[in-house]
């Protein structure tokens, strides 16, 4: 279990109250589609947003994603990382428990 310190945490709550409702109807869709198995709707889907218009192609980055990304910097300079194997042996964990 990944423990942040007292201000960290209280930094990420605060970045996960302000975020928009775009960012959260995003982050929703993606939720749903990586439930999606059915490879001739997921095709569909790719069609769409493929043919959609884009307004640009930079993304600006809010301010509280600009502000997770600095933290994020400052955990990996401090070590404050785990490994994609740890994950996976923890998520295996989590998965028998349940």
């Amino acid at each position: 279990m990944i423990v942040l310190p007292k201000i960290e945490l209280y930094l990420c709550q605060k970045l996960l109250q302000k975020m928009n409702k775009i960012d959260l109807l995003r982050d929703s869709i993606i939720d749903r589609l990586l439930a999606i198995s059915n490879k001739d709707y997921l095709s569909a889907l790719y069609q769409l947003v493929d043919k959609s218009v884009v307004e640009s192609e930079c993304i600006e980055l809010s301010e509280e994603y600009t502000l997770l990304l600095q933290l994020s910097e400052i955990d990996i300079a401090n070590g404050n990382v785990i490994s994609q194997s740890e994950i996976d042996k923890s998520d295996l964990k989590w998965l028998k428990e349940q």
